[in-house]
């Protein structure tokens, strides 16, 4: 199976009102790369500039690397940094290049993994020129989280750190830098691909 393990830096919580300020995308092929080193995968990276930035506080200090990378004027010509329009076909010509293929409509489809993507990541892709018409992802999503849930003890699903805990890390830690988080995303899932959950079925 293929996947996409994608991570975004936003300047808030609120896909209407707030900025996508970092996308980052890792393509994982489980029967071809699954023992490639996580720094050897096809990856994806884009810091978005804005004339101007809506955000909360905690999420802007979060961000604060990338503010400082975004106000670069040396930087202005930067492969890396893009406009908010040019990322999603940037994105597009990435995917074409490793491999996947448009629909009949002429979209790139894919299987999208990260921790929370569905609830957060997705909403604010929808927002940006071209989802939906130039790259989409499938509806079912891979999250980490759901691999990694006690069923027995835990009242919601477990956090980045609550997963790295039960893989063995010993110091538990979250970049919040996108590229770091989508490469962590498939370190997260790679224990799995030789046990998937239907094999421990006990068929009666």
């Amino acid at each position: 199976m293929r996947y996409v393990s994608l991570d975004l830096e936003t300047s808030g919580s609120d896909p209407i009102r707030h900025q996508v300020l970092e996308l980052a995308a890792v393509v994982e092929d489980t029967r071809r790369t699954a023992t490639t080193p996580l720094a050897e995968l096809p990856a994806f990276r884009r810091a978005l500039r804005y004339r101007e930035l809506t955000g909360t506080p905690g999420a802007l200090a979060l961000n604060a690397r990338l503010l400082v990378e975004l106000a670069d004027k040396t930087k202005a010509d930067a492969p890396d940094i893009c406009a908010p329009a040019e990322v999603l076909p940037q994105l597009r010509e990435f995917l074409l290049a490793n491999g996947f293929k448009p629909d009949k409509k002429d979209c790139v489809s894919f299987t999208i993994a990260g921790k929370n993507v569905g609830t957060f990541d997705v909403l604010f892709l929808r927002q940006l020129p071209g989802w939906g018409t130039l790259v989409r992802s499938e509806p079912a999503v891979l999250d980490p989280a759901a691999f990694y849930l006690n069923w027995h003890k835990d009242s919601r699903l477990p956090s980045m750190l609550i997963c790295q805990a039960r893989l063995g890390d010993p110091e538990p830690h979250v970049a919040h830098e996108a590229l770091a988080d989508a490469l962590e995303v498939v370190r997260l899932l790679r224990p799995f691909y030789d046990r998937p959950a239907y094999k421990s079925i006990v068929k009666e």
